[in-house]
């Protein structure tokens, strides 16, 4: 620990001033453009942490759109790979220069920064999910990850663990990863992905043709029923593990996490027609649904929890 600490510390002098401020200004950038409700989440948390975290997502996002323009090769996220790897001082782009200086600072745990950037060569070379259980290995990896990153950052309660914790980040990154889906099941169709696992088309009587040919009828309505109430029941048995963060990062976690299920709400209240727009919650309504939120979950009990 203590090397890790000269490493942050050194780095940050050599690296303080306008490279590094403008570089965080760029994760802020990214986020503000890319992710209104996770920037407004983030809003509540002390600005040290508030940055830190703000960092992880822009890391995040980078490595996310690697594989968006269509045009990326495995090569290229080896590349990435390979370029995240550096230490701050050898860093030239703006994102991964704020990140490393921030997984050195907090000791985060490189085991997840691989499997996200796994995830995202699941997408490079794309294939159908058969079952859930597949789609659920795409989104822990893609998502889950991101929470198993933060945990060091945001910090936990009291006598509590990462791997007593983790579980629950487990889960919520999955309820997020599918909220993903399913708003943006029209904008995937039109790049020939479909991501409903095979097994529950076949459940409604549709194909992976039909998803990409934007069927919007009542054997699509009741495939989104069903994704949703699976999306449901997994940010509630997520939430509990909100009580198991630092109280200052409950906030901001709990507003994340309900301010995007709400998106799931936004998707019955277009009749799941989300070929022909992308649900999303507005700032007003941002605004809105906070105090409740706040007020829930401030009031969550922690769960039992197994000796690990």
């Amino acid at each position: 620990m203590g090397g890790s600490r000269m490493s942050w510390q050194s780095a940050e002098l050599h690296l303080t001033a306008p490279n590094l401020q403008a570089a965080f200004r760029a994760t802020e950038q990214v986020i503000r453009e890319h992710s209104k409700t996770f920037y407004f989440a983030t809003g509540l948390l002390p600005f040290s942490v508030r940055r830190a975290i703000r960092s992880l997502y822009a890391f995040c996002r980078a490595t996310d759109d690697l594989v968006d323009s269509d045009q990326a090769t495995l090569a290229d996220i080896e590349n990435w790979r390979a370029q995240t790897a550096l230490p701050p001082q050898q860093q030239t782009h703006a994102v991964l220069l704020t990140w490393s200086l921030i997984r050195e600072r907090y000791g985060v745990d490189l085991k997840y920064e691989r499997e996200l950037i796994d995830g995202v060569c699941m997408d490079v070379h794309f294939k159908p999910y058969a079952t859930w259980e597949e789609l659920q290995v795409y989104c822990y990896r893609v998502a889950s990850t991101v929470g198993l990153l933060s945990m060091p950052i945001i910090g936990l309660a009291e006598g509590v663990t990462f791997d007593q914790a983790a579980p629950y980040a487990i889960q919520l990154g999955i309820a997020l990863q599918l909220t993903n889906i399913l708003r943006d099941v029209g904008e995937d169709a039109r790049r020939g992905r479909v991501y409903f696992p095979e097994e529950d088309l076949a459940r409604f009587g549709l194909t992976l043709q039909d998803i990409r040919d934007q069927v919007y009828d009542e054997r699509f309505i009741a495939l989104m029923k069903f994704e949703i109430e699976r999306a449901r029941c997994l940010y509630k048995e997520a939430l509990p593990g909100i009580a198991l963060l630092s109280r200052r990062a409950r906030p901001a976690v709990g507003a994340a996490a309900l301010l995007y299920a709400a998106i799931l709400d936004e998707i019955e209240a277009l009749n799941y027609n989300v070929y022909a727009r992308r649900a999303h919650t507005g700032a007003l309504q941002k605004l809105a649904l906070l105090p409740g939120i706040l007020w829930k979950v401030m009031r969550l009990k922690p769960p039992l929890l197994a000796q690990v």
